[in-house]
């Protein structure tokens, strides 16, 4: 194929001078196999080994990537020793690129490139050679594996990658101080040459900051780079190839530098004096203004916060932590008539200070808040402001002076006030005062005891502006007199053993007063002036205001006085001194030899004890209320007698002629009285005249007419009776001649029914117990009032039986 390469002989050389590694090396094999170069060989025996030089062998190929000539590119020859020259050998390739991008001369073995390579895509072509005889189409020599590498060129310029970059440094950092890191990528071989041997370089911005040439470091190159006046700084860093050498490639990327804040700036007012007004009415905390001081520095480096130096007695100052501004309000009430102006001086102070710019200046700044106070009018002033305290004696008179209230306008023009008492604090009109001194008397006598302390209300207002008014609290305590007397604490009883000892120790007592000396409390005992010379007690002053009773003398009867009564006069210390008469009521009672008590007058004792003088009140009602309650139940008693007895002397034929109908039988007794029936008719009519029916059988109006006596009360008897029977024969006739009423008797008698009947007994009981299997249905067809009795004479439920 050497014919067709004439027109590129100086390319070719060029490329061949590049190509040290391209000649053949032979080299010597063993082999263990029969295969030789010439085809198939066979051993001369199982155990013999041969020593055969190898067909072929080479190292790998190179080709100049990005080749621009016109004519395939020589890459390199494959040869066998078994080829003389003859032409009767054949070469072929097979792999990555074969046939497309390399071919081969089948006669020569030489190899070609026939397309422009880029390393950059693939670095190296994995093939595989062949040779075989031309005829047969036999291998001549085993398929040998072999690698065709793209030689690199440079190429390819250096990239950023994650360009373009963003960092940040803080304001007056120091030199050197490192920034960040750049880094370009070179595609080209970093083994071979110095294609991607990368340095760097700052093109723009170089004053400020610098790069390292190897590591592509930033750092600053000034020490003042200050935010507030430059807050951030755009770099050009180009990065060269061939480590810079001249024909090298370069890339560039821009880097953005932002300069972050330090708290290198103090707080400064825009002005030394603020000027705001205010009116003296106003309230504890009202707002006067708000004021501000700057700071250079941002985020938390301007945080600050504000305190008064200067006129903190009456105004505070607080920080709003949104708008970092200090709002200037009434700590105390202002008050124009006394001061008009006042000078707040007011500081701004940094709340997060680095240190390390401590040297800079001081990180505070001051300004001055003038507050001008306005005149409005307010109302009286009491003093003192907190109220007045105020004593008065408890038997002071009617009109008596207690103490005087002062108010006084606080306006220049000094207003007169008027004074009155808040009535809803004193009800009762115990105190009075004076409208125009103040002076307050009293309008009633005064009770210690009832109250020791009066808390009124004085309202004072300007006399020609009622709507200026103020109130003050008035506390009047009454002062004790020595107005009551002392008393025994309880009225005591004491229990004494009829064997008692002489100056056995009975009982002690002790007193009450409703007084409060502010001395104390100081009594004195004794026993009463017509008592003073018992000989059966004695009383024993304690001096701690108590005193205890002794027995006198030894043994007591109960028999012959089983009560004692002790007066005892207890006196105060006065002034003046009050006394008074309290009783002890002492018991004497059976002991057993230990001394408790067994019996003494207990019942009267205990009750006395135990019921109270309500306890006794309600005892007698509840026993009022059981007496009223007996006289009531006998009461109505009586009256439902009456009523009977009235009942059973009404004339019963009105009751006959309401019984029209059956009813329910034997059960029902709604239709008339039968106990009027039964006295009626229950006497005998069949015995003689002699003996006369059984008075007892008879009604009590016959009865009283038997008793009455003789013939004549007999003869009178009868003829009530024969009368009565008439009577009943009449209405009987009546009835059975009514059409209006069913066709049965509508008139019985229940006073005795016989011995017996000849329909026999209906009752449901004697039915019930009996054996019959009559069929008594047909009773419920005669209407309503025959279902009741088919009912009774039904058949019975098993199950309600047994039930």
């Amino acid at each position: 194929m050497a014919p067709y390469w004439t027109t590129g002989a100086c390319t070719l050389l060029a490329a061949l001078g590049l190509l040290s590694c391209c000649s053949f090396h032979w080299c010597e094999a063993s082999r263990t196999s029969g295969s030789t170069s010439r085809g198939n060989r066979q051993d001369q025996g199982p155990s013999s080994l041969e020593r055969v030089k190898r067909g072929w062998v080479w190292n790998q190929f190179f080709v100049v990537e990005e080749y621009t000539g016109t004519e395939p590119l020589y890459v390199g020859k494959i040869h066998t020793d078994s080829d003389e020259g003859e032409g009767n050998i054949k070469y072929t390739i097979s792999g990555e690129g074969a046939g497309t991008i390399f071919i081969i001369d089948e006669l020569t073995g030489d190899i070609h490139a026939t397309e422009r390579l880029d390393r950059e895509e693939k670095a190296f072509y994995t093939l595989r050679a062949q040779a075989r005889d031309r005829l047969s189409n036999d291998p001549l020599e085993p398929e040998s594996e072999f690698v065709i590498k793209v030689q690199d060129i440079n190429d390819s310029e250096p990239k950023f990658l994650e360009g373009p970059y963003i960092g940040s440094v803080a304001e007056l950092s120091p030199i050197g101080t490192s920034v960040m890191k750049v880094t370009a990528s070179d595609a080209d071989d970093p083994t071979y040459g110095s294609s991607a041997r990368v340095v760097y370089s700052v093109l723009d911005g170089e004053k400020f900051f610098k790069v390292d040439r190897h590591t592509g470091i930033i750092m600053t190159a000034v020490a003042d780079l200050d935010r507030e006046t430059q807050d951030r700084y755009e770099l050009v860093v180009k990065a060269t190839d061939m480590a810079g050498q001249m024909g090298g490639l370069s890339g560039s990327t821009t880097v953005t530098i932002v300069i972050t804040d330090v708290n290198d700036n103090p707080p400064r007012f825009p002005q030394k004096m603020y000027q705001f007004s205010v009116s003296e009415g106003a309230a504890m905390g009202t707002p006067v203004g708000r004021v501000i001081a700057t700071d250079a520095d941002m985020g938390e480096n301007t945080d600050m916060s504000y305190l008064i130096k200067e006129g903190g007695e009456l105004f505070k100052v607080n920080t709003d932590v949104e708008t970092q501004e200090a709002i200037v309000s009434i700590k105390k009430p202002l008050d124009f008539e006394s001061k008009r102006t006042h000078n707040v001086v007011v500081e701004a102070v940094n709340k997060h200070v680095d240190p390390r710019f401590v040297d800079l200046g001081s990180f505070r700044d001051q300004t001055i808040v003038r507050v001008s106070v306005s005149d409005i009018d307010e109302p009286p002033i009491f003093q003192p402001a907190e109220g007045a305290v105020m004593e008065v004696q408890e038997d002071a008179k009617v009109g008596a002076l207690v103490g005087i209230v002062t108010a006084r306008d606080p306006d220049v023009k000094n207003k007169p006030v008027r004074f009155s008492i808040d009535r809803t604090t004193d009800q009762e009109m115990i105190f009075h005062i004076d409208p125009n001194s103040g002076a307050i008397t009293l309008g009633k006598i005064l009770d210690r005891e009832t109250a020791g302390w009066h808390n009124i209300t004085v309202k004072a207002v300007e006399a020609d502006n009622h709507t200026m008014a103020s109130h003050s609290a008035v506390s009047i305590r009454i002062l004790d007199v020595n107005d009551n007397p002392p008393e025994l604490a309880t009225p005591y009883e004491a229990s004494i053993c009829e064997d008692a000892k002489p100056g056995q120790l009975i009982h002690t007592i002790s007193v009450v007063d409703r007084d409060e000396p502010q001395s104390g409390h100081r009594f004195y005992f004794t026993l009463a002036p017509e008592d003073s010379s018992n000989r059966h007690f004695t009383l024993w002053d304690v001096k701690d205001n108590t005193a205890g009773i002794r027995t006198q003398r030894s043994g007591f009867n109960r028999h012959e006085q089983n009560v004692y009564f002790l007066p005892i006069l207890v006196v105060d210390s006065g002034p003046p001194s009050l006394s008074s008469t309290g009783t002890l009521t002492i018991h004497v009672c059976g002991c057993d030899t230990d001394g408790a008590i067994q019996s003494c007058n207990a019942t009267a004792y205990v009750m006395s004890a135990a019921l109270s003088p309500g306890a006794l009140i309600a005892l007698l009602v509840c026993m009022l209320i059981l007496i009223v309650l007996v006289l009531l139940i006998l009461t109505l008693k009586r009256h439902r007698k009456g009523q009977r007895m009235a009942e059973d002397e009404e004339d019963m034929r009105d009751n006959v002629i309401k019984y029209n109908d059956e009813g329910g039988g034997e059960q029902d007794t709604q239709a008339y009285d039968m106990s009027a029936l039964r006295n009626l008719y229950d006497f005998p009519e069949a015995k003689s005249c002699d003996s006369g029916p059984d008075i007892r059988s008879l009604p009590q109006w016959i009865q009283a007419n038997r008793v009455g006596g003789g013939a004549e009360g007999a003869a009178a008897a009868a003829a009530d009776f024969s009368l009565f029977k008439g009577y009943i024969r009449k209405k009987v006739e009546q009835a059975d001649a009514d059409l209006s009423v069913p066709p049965y008797d509508s008139f019985q008698t229940y006073a005795f029914e016989g011995t017996s009947s000849p329909a026999l007994s209906l009752s449901s009981i004697h039915t019930l117990s009996t054996t019959s299997e009559q069929d008594f249905s047909y009773l419920s067809d005669w209407g309503p009032r025959f279902r009741q009795l088919a009912g009774y004479y039904a058949p019975g439920n098993p199950e309600e039986e047994g039930s």
